[in-house]
C-alpha cells in the first residue's frame, strides 16, 4: 500500500476553562447534553494482547460498515500486522495489518470517506484505511501513534475547489495502545517491502487471532 508523504503535525492549542468567581450566578438551565455519535466496540485479540476499538458507525458509515463486514464474517481472523513504521526519532509512528489483497477473503473496494466529511482525525490511537488511490481500500488498516494529522484530508491552496484526499479514519483504540506500541519495538526486515515501505516490514508479523464485536 502506498502512502502520502507524512509530515510532522503542528502542535495544537488548548484553551483553559474560565474560572467562576464566588459571587457568580450559575446558569438558570443546564445546556442539553451533547449527542454522542454511535460507535461499535470491537475486540482485536493479537498474539501480543488485546486491542479494543471503538468503530465510528455513525460518523464514518461507509468505512466502519466495511470493517464490520469483515469482522462479522470472520475474515480478519488469522491475518497479521506486518508493518511497523517509526518516523525517525520522533513520537510518531504507525502499525499496519490486514489481508494484503488475499483474493479468497477480500471484498470489493469501498468509496473513499475523507476526514473532511467525517470530522474524524488521525490523532493518536486512530484506526484508518490503507489504500493506493482513493476508492481502492478493502481490508488493510493502520493505527497511528502520535497525532499524525497530516494524514487527514488537506486543502490544496492552489486549487480552492480541490483537496488532498488523505486517509479514511473509522475508529480509535480505547484500550490496548501498549500492545500497539510494543509492535514498534519488534525487529524489522532490512530487505522486505517495496518503495517507501522497505525496511518497515516486521521480520516476524504479529498474528491477529480473532476480531469480534464486544458482547
Amino acid at each position: 500500500m502506498r502512502y502520502l508523504p507524512i509530515l510532522l503535525p503542528a502542535l495544537g492549542l488548548f484553551a483553559a476553562p474560565l474560572a467562576m468567581g464566588q459571587d457568580a450566578t450559575p446558569a438558570a438551565t443546564a445546556s442539553p447534553a451533547a449527542h454522542e455519535p454511535e460507535s461499535v466496540k470491537v475486540i482485536m485479540q493479537t498474539e501480543l494482547g488485546a486491542i479494543v476499538l471503538a468503530i465510528e458507525k455513525e460518523r464514518a458509515p461507509i468505512t466502519a460498515g466495511n470493517f464490520l463486514r469483515y469482522v462479522d464474517q470472520k475474515r480478519l481472523d488469522g491475518v497479521v500486522f506486518y508493518r511497523a513504521m517509526k518516523i525517525d526519532d520522533t513520537e510518531y509512528a504507525l502499525v499496519q495489518g490486514g489481508l494484503r489483497g488475499n483474493p479468497k477473503l477480500v471484498l470489493k473496494p469501498i468509496a473513499h470517506e475523507p476526514t473532511s466529511v467525517t470530522s474524524l482525525s488521525h490523532v493518536s490511537g486512530a484506526i484508518s484505511m490503507a489504500r493506493g488511490a482513493p476508492g481502492t481500500a478493502t481490508a488493510d488498516f493502520f493505527i497511528v501513534v502520535g497525532d499524525l494529522v497530516t494524514l487527514d484530508a488537506q486543502p490544496v491552496e492552489q486549487d480552492p475547489l480541490g483537496e488532498m484526499p488523505g486517509y479514511a479514519v473509522f475508529g480509535r483504540v480505547i484500550e490496548g495502545m501498549d500492545t500497539v506500541k510494543s509492535m514498534l519495538e519488534l525487529p524489522r526486515s532490512a530487505t522486505a517491502g517495496e518503495g517507501a515501505m522497505k525496511g518497515q516490514m516486521l521480520e516476524i508479523p504479529v498474528k491477529i487471532l480473532t476480531v469480534r464485536r464486544a458482547p
